[in-house]
This record gives structure tokens, C-alpha cells and sequence, in this order.
């Protein structure tokens, strides 16, 4: 559900000059190494294990209802996606392979976002007894970075949430497909544990995102603005309050909330940013409740990442445009100045 990407900060102090595009190396280049003490491999280390701890007690415990092979083969096909287009990327950008360089400390750091993702989408999605769907979201959801990117702070990176985008695409494509049943998070424990389950999935998806992707701002924009959204559509529109606030109650808006629009490859960094990116999500989810769209969290995050990724594009044509428009008017400066000066 996260990335390996943790975006710059964004501000205009660190927007790079507009008159050419981002640059690829011109040469290939060392890759570097990953320091084990680096918050953004523990990020990515600590998602990594909790959603393959999760998936283990899911198929054991918690009442899983797919294959449990499905999520071995998940991987399988989302590594093999991974490092097929990463080569294919590194060839064209003239640049050397992010898995190279480093043994097998390198090629393990390269693919723990596409093990989150795979694990998500295989975990999320549910298409009966077929698996070509499932393979279909997380080569979506992996090809996608290679595709789906814009000129943010100076480089080139892909702005759309990963196993977010790899899920949305698959149910637009695929009518028969749908996400995993609510019960499916805890199908098979007592009543009790059915409460304990999504406090632990909370607790552990707070400190993550407390201590190490530092994204509570974004948090609180989206829990906040769910609660108002929930309230508009209540006193507006004369839904029944309760139910429009149910879904905070559940496993999957808990998971959804910790581990998936929290991504920090595709979501802001500063406070502002963050909490307005929350924000943004909870209002696109009531716009969309009211035309009774469903699998709304996941359409909703899509949009306003499609649309953050629009805004950099617009953003850095209108940079580029001003830049050609000073560079077109100096030399008219300088033909008025020369007969002064002669």
C-alpha cells in the first residue's frame, strides 16, 4: 500500500527552474545503498512485515475467503513486474537498474514496496475462484509508476498511489470483480476478538505513521473531514447520520486509513499539505455518496491523486511558460539599451 518513493517536501523554494524538463542521467550511474537506519526503509520494512503478518493470520485466523496460495502468487507475479520494468526503465533513462549494485540488500530494499502492493491487492480484491484478475491489479498497480508520473520538485515521480490505482482500475474493468466482504477481516474469531482486531490493526498503524511516515496531519484530514462530510450529507441532503458514519468502524476503513492513503511516496510532506490531501479525499468520497457511486474510498483517493499529479503538470507548464516568455524578452531589452550606451 506505501511506496519506496518519499516525496520532497513541496514549496515553491524548492521548485526547480521550468525551461527544461526534469533530466534522466546521462550515464549510468551507482546505485545507493539503503541505510538500515534510514526511516524510510523502516517504514517500508515495518509495513512490509505487518501486512505479511496480517495475510499469515488471515489465512489462519481471521477467516480469509481466497486461495492461500494466491498471495504467494501475487508476489510472484508483482516481483517479476517490478524488476522486468525497472530494467526496461533503467535501459531507456540510460541509467543503472535500482535492484543492482548491492547483493541481495539491494534487490530486497527494491521490492518491499511491491511486496506491500501485491500482498494489498491480492488481500483487497475478490474475484471468485479466478486469479488473472488479481494478476492483472498488481501489474496495474506496479506498471503504473512507470507511467503516471510529473515533474514534482525537480525529478520525475509517479503521484498516484500504487495498489490504490491497481485496485480502482481492475473493478472499472472488470464489472464481476469486487472488493473483499467486509467480515473477511474477521470472519472466524469470537465476537470479542472482532474489537480487538481493528484496535491492534489501529495501534500499530498510529505508531507507523507517528514515528516513522510522520503522516498524522494527514491522518486527521481525513478523519476529520469523513466526520464532516458525514454530517453535511446529514443535515443537507437528510441521510441517516449513523450509517454515514459506520464505515469508520470497520477493518477496512481502519486498514484504508493506516496503511493505505498514508502512502508517502504519493502523498504530501508538509503538515498543510497532508492535512489538506485528507481533506480533499473525504470531500471527493461525499461528492460521490451522493451519486451513489460505489467502492467510494478507493475511487476517491484515485481522483484527488490524478489531480494532484494534473496540478504539478499545469504547474510546471505555467513555470515553463513564464521562463520562455523572460528568455523572449531580454534580448529586446538589450537592443534598447545598446544605442544608449554607444
Amino acid at each position: 500500500m506505501t511506496d519506496t518513493r518519499i516525496e520532497a517536501k513541496e514549496g515553491p523554494a524548492t521548485t526547480p527552474s521550468p525551461s527544461v524538463h526534469p533530466p534522466y542521467a546521462t550515464a549510468p550511474t551507482p546505485v545507493p545503498r539503503v541505510d538500515g537506519r534510514d526511516p524510510r526503509y523502516l517504514a517500508l520494512r515495518n509495513f512490509a512485515v505487518s501486512m505479511s503478518v496480517f495475510n499469515i493470520f488471515g489465512y489462519t485466523v481471521l477467516g480469509f475467503e481466497q486461495p492461500w496460495t494466491w498471495p504467494l502468487f501475487a508476489l510472484l507475479v508483482g516481483y517479476t513486474a517490478e524488476i522486468a520494468i525497472e530494467t526496461v526503465s533503467a535501459r531507456a533513462e540510460r541509467r543503472q537498474p535500482g535492484f543492482t549494485g548491492h547483493g541481495l540488500w539491494g534487490l530486497y530494499t527494491f521490492l518491499l514496496p511491491t511486496h506491500i502492493t501485491s500482498l494489498a491487492v491480492n488481500m483487497l480484491l475478490y474475484a471468485n475462484d479466478n486469479f488473472w484478475p488479481i494478476a492483472f491489479g498488481v501489474v496495474v498497480a506496479i506498471g503504473q509508476k512507470a507511467v503516471l508520473r510529473a515533474p514534482i520538485n525537480g525529478r520525475l515521480r509517479h503521484f498516484t498511489n500504487p495498489s490504490n490505482f491497481g485496485i480502482t482500475i481492475t473493478l472499472l474493468a472488470f464489472s464481476w470483480v469486487n472488493l473483499a466482504p467486509p467480515y473477511h477481516f474477521t470472519e472466524n474469531v469470537p465476537d470479542l476478538f472482532r474489537m480487538i482486531v481493528p484496535m491492534i490493526i489501529l495501534t500499530a498503524g498510529t505508531v507507523l505513521n507517528t514515528m516513522l511516515t510522520k503522516k498524522i496531519p494527514l491522518i486527521l484530514g481525513w478523519v476529520g473531514g469523513f466526520v464532516i462530510q458525514a454530517l453535511i450529507r446529514h443535515y443537507v441532503w437528510d441521510v441517516a447520520l449513523w450509517a454515514s458514519l459506520l464505515p469508520m468502524t470497520g477493518v477496512a476503513f481502519v486498514l484504508f486509513t493506516n496503511y493505505m492513503i498514508t502512502d508517502p511516496g504519493t502523498t504530501p510532506t508538509s503538515g498543510r499539505n497532508q492535512f489538506m490531501f485528507g481533506s480533499a479525499v473525504a470531500m471527493v468520497y461525499g461528492i460521490l455518496m451522493l451519486f451513489n457511486v460505489v467502492y467510494t474510498l478507493f475511487f476517491a483517493l484515485t481522483i484527488v491523486c490524478l489531480a494532484r499529479g494534473a496540478y504539478w503538470w499545469l504547474r510546471w507548464l505555467a513555470d515553463r511558460s513564464r521562463e520562455k516568455a523572460r528568455r523572449a524578452e531580454a534580448p529586446a531589452v538589450v537592443r534598447a539599451v545598446e544605442p544608449a550606451t554607444r
